[in-house]
């Protein structure tokens, strides 16, 4: 029968030197493993899909393989050794891997602390293979932390993660660290017409290239939408699938016509703009990557006009090098960043909003009108003033090395946008209360919650709970950090919030304090020791004898009348 493995897994590398884009890590593993000078911890960061928990068994088997034939430390051929064999079908006993996103808590790490202490059975290492390790809990890491200094000779921790940012320092310290790259479009493309010749698949060299570049630099990502088009090819159908079959099946748009689409816009012809975007609504295009393609087109104007005539590669086709070229002449860098911030805060809108057709025909008219306004030069300079986070400095300002010219322009625009929403707001007198007007007196800042729940400001109190995590709070003066998920008109809307309920104006500061938590975060850990500490009691004890099966996942305090 023929095997129906998806392809992610079916083209799953068996060996180090099958690894896309990780050459200089997979040879530093391999020096190391042959000379045995194998660290007790190894931590394996990147971005999702780029091999991480592939890396983490390879190093497992390279470990322990029986047979390491001629050069390699893993045995190669169609027939794999009986320990190799089981960990490639993740049933070997003595290689134990753990999901740390659904498994946080202390008796998680615990068991596994108690599991290290015998030899391994039939392998030569008893290994640990922690996925998501950024996951654990502030306790299950500080279990963990003795075991991974000093393990048995025969235990070896593999940790992963997204987030190595989020991993305690002490951790960090105890671990050999590999970071895994984003693979190029170049190599994902290589690696994408290989596995099109064994599965006899016919998709279009254009869009081969689409597929690796939408998959930014993940490879499970690329795998799983070759798999999807091939997939989406009739069985009896022999014509090779096209670019413009991928954008549909993907929802995105012509880039040409998006180009093309700018042209009407930076001409004032709103009706022609307007038509080209009926175009991609009646395709069926999905709002966000269409708003996401355009921010790409910016980005290409952007690069033409600072570096110069832009060179040919696997992420940008010839036609959208030429069209590019043409209308560049029409925008100035002026323009360019207006249109992304008003890009930007139209996929903000897309979340608000129930019409994204309704949606996206404002956008473009905003960007029709845009273009025509006298006073972009007013704005711009209320955007890089120096009351405001000194942007003329830190971004207008900054020299560009020629070796990063590309990615430092992109980022100084990316930065500058996301700064936009964080700077001061102008007094706003229609915000300071009326004469007689009760003013609120804020404290702390359980009282800004406090007072956010008295005005039924939902969104506000969510995110001074959840998402921002306070450094000092002062009369006048905030100084906070946040997560990834504050939204991003928080500073904003929280000034003027300040403004209306004290009638004076604070200052919202940015801290790069790492150690500060928010209420939640606090609140869990709280929850935690309380259970912690409940569970060595005696009645915990009793309970346990009564209910073995029972399983404690709360305490609340009796509230008195």
């Amino acid at each position: 029968m023929k095997e129906n493995k998806i392809l992610a897994l079916k083209y799953r590398p068996q060996e180090f030197k099958n690894l896309i884009g990780q050459d200089v890590m997979a040879q530093t593993i391999t020096n190391a493993i042959k000379i045995g000078k194998t660290p007790n911890a190894y931590l394996l960061t990147g971005i999702r899909g780029v091999g991480k928990t592939t890396t983490a068994r390879l190093i497992a088997k390279a470990l322990n393989c029986e047979k390491n034939e001629n050069d390699s430390i893993i045995c190669t051929g169609e027939k794999f050794c009986p320990t190799c064999e089981e960990i490639i079908n993740s049933n070997h006993i003595d290689i134990l891997e753990m999901d740390a996103a659904s498994k946080t808590g202390i008796d998680d790490i615990r068991e596994l602390i108690e599991n290290s202490k015998y030899s391994p059975t039939s392998a030569k290492y008893k290994i640990f293979i922690i996925d998501e390790v950024h996951m654990l809990s502030k306790q299950a890491f500080n279990g963990l932390l003795k075991t991974l200094e000093e393990p048995p000779s025969s235990l070896k921790f593999i940790l992963a993660t997204t987030e190595a940012r989020k991993i305690p320092v002490t951790i960090l310290s105890r671990c050999q660290r590999f970071d895994l790259k984003r693979v190029s479009v170049e190599q994902l493309v290589g690696h994408l017409k290989n596995i099109l010749i064994q599965e006899n698949g016919k998709i279009s060299d254009d869009g081969v290239r689409l597929i690796a570049r939408t998959s930014e630099g993940s490879v499970r990502d690329a795998i799983s939408l070759l798999d999807r088009a091939l997939v989406s090819q009739l069985v009896d159908d022999n014509s090779t699938i096209k670019e413009k079959d991928i954008r549909e099946m993907l929802g995105l748009a012509d880039r040409s016509k998006i180009i093309l689409l700018f042209k009407e816009v930076l001409s004032g012809n709103q009706n022609e703009a307007l038509k080209y975007l009926k175009e991609f609504i009646d395709d069926g295009i999905d709002a966000k990557n269409f708003l996401n393609d355009i921010l790409e087109v910016l980005y290409l104007f952007s690069r033409r006009i600072s570096l110069g005539p832009i060179k040919k590669d696997m992420t940008i086709s010839e036609t959208e090098i030429q069209l590019v070229d043409t209308y560049s002449k029409n925008i100035d860098m002026q323009d360019i960043s207006l249109f992304w911030h008003f890009t930007i805060k139209t996929i903000d809108d897309l979340n608000i909003m129930g019409n994204e057709n309704l949606t996206l025909e404002m956008y473009i008219m905003q960007l029709v009108h845009l273009k025509s306004i006298d006073n972009k030069k007013m704005i711009h300079e209320e955007i890089n003033s120096e009351n405001n986070f000194d942007l003329k400095n830190n971004l207008v300002g900054k020299k560009i090395n020629d070796e990063n010219l590309e990615n430092d322009l992109s980022t100084q625009i990316k930065n500058q946008l996301k700064n936009t929403d964080q700077l001061k707001t102008k007094p706003i007198k229609n915000l300071s209360p009326e004469a007689g007007e009760t003013k609120n007196e804020i404290m702390n800042f359980q009282d800004l919650i406090n007072i956010a729940i008295k005005e039924k400001e939902v969104e506000l109190k969510f995110d001074l709970e959840r998402n921002v995590k306070l450094v000092s709070f002062n009369r006048g003066k905030i100084d906070i950090s946040f997560n990834e998920n504050l939204n991003k008109n928080f500073i904003k809307n929280l000034t003027e919030k300040l403004l209306l309920w004290t009638g004076e104006r604070w200052i919202i500061s940015l801290s790069k304090n790492t150690e500060a938590k928010s209420i939640y975060e606090q609140n869990i850990e709280k929850k935690s020791l309380k259970i912690d500490e409940f569970q060595k009691s005696d009645s915990a004890k009793q309970i346990e004898e009564a209910f073995p099966d029972a399983k404690l996942i709360d305490i609340q305090e009796e509230k008195n009348d």
